[in-house]
């Protein structure tokens, strides 16, 4: 388990739905996709370290939950400017955690 946060640092997280528009591999990485998410109020490339559990083009079209408040952070000479929330069973299956709900929603 992770250390205890508090109130304060968690409500500091800015959850917001995405849409992902576009997906595709990074060069030179075995576990990178880049992609192009709408957050509602504008767009931005999110690298994930999702390539060993999901195929690109499986990825475009699909709900997904991102943190929109995340300092961007360079790989692989790529700038990520958010990041995506999933979910990880115990045999280290990833899942996406998707709704309905708009680009843009927050999630609270």
């Amino acid at each position: 388990a992770k250390p205890t946060i508090s109130y304060d640092d968690f409500a500091k997280l800015d959850f917001r739905m995405g849409l992902i528009l576009s997906a595709e591999r990074v060069k030179k990485s075995e576990k990178l996709l880049r992609l192009q998410v709408d957050l509602g109020y504008e767009q931005r490339q999110i690298l994930a370290g999702v390539a060993e559990h999901f195929e690109p083009e499986e990825l475009v079209g699909r709900s997904v939950v991102a943190v929109a408040n995340l300092a961007p952070r360079k790989m692989m000479g790529l700038e990520s400017q958010g990041m995506l929330l999933m979910a990880e069973d115990r045999e280290g299956h990833l899942a996406l955690i998707s709704s309905e709900s708009e680009p843009g929603a927050i999630v609270c």
